[in-house]
């Protein structure tokens, strides 16, 4: 129940979706058709998601989920047209909501996630049709998706790189967090040391301080490693975009440097040098939030040798290249960097400071560098979510999960004498997270932030019957509040969310607002409790087989990346690539091993972890990472 700090961009989210819901309620409130309010609503509800994705790609992104919101829509509606049968409509409504929390985990689409899609279908199934109505209510839901997404792409006249920039304070904010442990952590052990009688006091302060280490190194590595693939979905296609993509990377390259301990001049990092190194990535880290030009990153002698090296190949190769100056890709792009004048990385320029920092000794503040792609090998696109969903895989589990509890949750519901039991569908829908001991926290939310919405709904009744205008207000208000809170804890989100979904059941029905709220906290209860129980009697057992996958992809990793720093990197071009790609590789499996053991350790019922194994491949790998980011390689080209 602890709150914690609001997620730094929550308020892109809530002023996106109340402009795409203001628009069209208050159009429907002009046209006295607020009966209507539930189909613009789903539409204009996709203007919550891919907010953390950059622009190009949050345009591909939002009609996908524009079509699942429709898709979704459309079979519920369809499905009210032509039964009648509460049964059978809960049936239908839990299968629709564990093929949405499946699609929604396998597709890795974030924040709402499959809550949004589920509460809209199962909202459409309980609501009286004809099959006359439908296309004209899907209309009306794809007409306020597209509204949506001007909405989400609006930002981008202003702030074209916003979403990458804050992706990137966050490495380096993360990588700050990192040095002030390990800073930290050696004060205290001076400290400790120059105390008399204290040796078992010290050897478990020493543990604790290792523990925050290793949790502020994994924040790292996962804040690092994400804005990376946040800036591979950026396009690059001409020298300014480039030039721009080019100065994140350097940052990034600079946040990296905090997993080797080594500054700009190499050398390691240790006490006040640490803290001055952190104050340093922070003080960017705000200069990228606050919109500002980006600052100059200083690199060191061989980085800026390695970057000449990279320049001239790069240079070469578009000149040698047909291919490459035809297709306009983002390696056309990254390629005109290497040729462009003034304020880019030239040969020449980036070869004469080089030169003139070997004669002084001194680092140098390079330009923009050639732009680095992902490692190849991985699946990627719709192949990357077919392998996600193939046989044996641990989403499985957690859909039969969402099916089977959201089912008996529905049945509990009628069986009591709630109506329209679809909430208690959407309760246990909303529980289920990624392990049983995260559900259990959920339930326990949810049913707080429930029970205190219902409250506040009952606290403004006497508002809420003043008219339509002061329910449209009213809901927008609470659209707002959700994402304000939800951030801070799901269960005071939950105090937001509870009222204004009353409030869009109340615009398209006319049941006494005793009856909505009571059915709404005996769904509520049921929802939960049977949720809960289902959970606990459909185990996960392929978590553990997850570990095992992520354990065998960091150890193959890491005896690359050793076998690389044993044999040192090719000379050139090839050999950053080489390098960066295997630094890739290994920060993107330990991140994976580091989320599949945090999923399994929740989960009841478990075969015994390789404690000794994860342990072992997490130190081995985070040693490798630290060498290949302490060899003085920066960014790979592109491919």
């Amino acid at each position: 129940m602890r709150l914690r700090r609001p997620v730094d961009i929550w308020h892109k989210p809530a002023l996106s979706a109340v402009v795409a819901l203001g628009i069209p309620d208050v159009t429907l409130l002009l046209l006295d058709r607020l009966d209507l309010i539930l189909y613009t609503s789903a539409g204009a509800m996709c203007a919550l998601y891919a907010h953390g994705l950059p622009y190009a790609a949050r345009a591909r992104t939002l009609p996908w989920v524009m079509l699942g919101m429709v898709a979704g829509l459309g079979v519920a509606l369809t499905a009210a047209s032509l039964t009648t049968s509460t049964v059978l409509l809960v049936v239908l409504a839990s299968l629709l909501a564990a093929v949405h929390k499946i699609v929604c985990d396998a597709t890795r689409i974030g924040p709402p996630g499959n809550l949004i899609l589920t509460f809209i279908a199962a909202s459409a199934f309980f609501v009286p049709q004809q099959i006359g109505q439908v296309p004209l209510h899907l209309a009306l839901t794809l007409g306020t998706g597209a509204l949506a997404w001007l909405v989400c792409m609006a930002p981008s006249l202003v702030s074209p790189q916003g979403p990458e920039r804050i992706a990137t304070a966050r490495a380096l904010e993360a990588a700050a967090g990192l040095l002030r442990a390990e800073a930290e952590a050696e004060a205290e052990a001076e400290a400790e040391a120059e105390a008399d009688g204290a040796e078992p006091a010290g050897i478990a302060q020493a543990g604790v301080a290792q523990a925050r280490i290793a949790q502020a190194r994994h924040t790292a590595a996962a804040a690092v490693n994400a804005a990376w693939h946040t800036l591979f979905l950026v396009p690059a296609r001409t020298p300014e975009k480039a030039t721009a993509r080019g100065g994140l990377e350097r940052l990034l390259v600079r946040a990296e440097s905090a997993w080797g301990g080594t500054g700009p001049g190499g050398e390691r990092e240790t006490g006040q040098g640490a803290g001055a190194e952190a104050e340093q990535l922070t003080g960017w880290a705000r200069e990228l939030r606050c919109g500002r030009a980006l600052p100059e990153v200083t690199l060191s002698v061989a980085q800026a040798d390695e970057l000449a090296g990279i320049a001239v190949e790069a240079a070469a190769t578009e000149s040698a290249s047909t291919e490459t100056a035809h297709t306009g890709t983002e390696s056309a792009g990254a390629w005109n960097v290497g040729t462009a004048s003034v304020g880019t990385v030239s040969s020449e320029g980036v070869g004469a400071e080089a030169a003139g920092a070997r004669s002084s000794g001194h680092q140098v503040v390079c330009g923009a560098g050639v732009l680095r792609r992902p490692a190849p090998g991985g699946p990627r696109g719709l192949r990357a979510l077919r392998a996600r969903l193939a046989p044996g895989s641990p989403l499985l589990p957690i859909g039969a999960r969402v099916a089977v509890g959201c089912v008996l949750a529905g049945w509990a519901s009628m069986a009591v004498g709630v109506g329209h039991p679809y909430w208690a569908v959407v309760t246990a829908a909303s529980i289920y997270q990624a392990n049983t001991t995260l559900s259990w926290q959920r339930a326990l939310q949810r049913t707080l932030g429930n029970l205190l919405g219902l409250v506040l709904f009952g606290a403004l009744l006497p508002l809420i019957h003043t008219g339509p205008v002061a329910m449209v207000g009213l809901a927008l208000a609470f659209q707002l509040g959700a994402e304000a809170w939800i951030t801070r804890n799901y269960w005071l989100g939950s105090v937001c969310v509870t009222p204004m979904a009353l409030l869009l059941t109340a615009f398209g029905t006319h049941l006494p607002a005793r009856t909505l709220i009571a059915d709404r906290w005996i769904d509520t209860v049921v929802g939960a409790a049977v949720g809960m129980a289902c959970c606990v009697l459909v185990t996960n057992r392929r978590a553990t087989d997850r570990i095992h996958i992520a354990l065998e992809r960091v150890v193959a990793a890491e005896s690359a990346a050793h076998r690389l720093l044993a044999a040192g990197p090719a000379p050139g071009a090839e050999g950053v690539r080489e390098t960066g790609w295997a630094r890739d590789r290994l920060a993107g499996g330990l991140v994976e091993l580091r989320e599949a053991v945090d999923v399994a350790a929740g989960e009841w019922w478990q075969r015994a972890l390789p404690e000794e194994r994860i342990a072992l491949a997490e130190q081995r790998g985070h040693r490798a990472l630290s060498g290949l980011v302490g060899s003085g390689v920066t960014s790979a080209p592109a491919a």
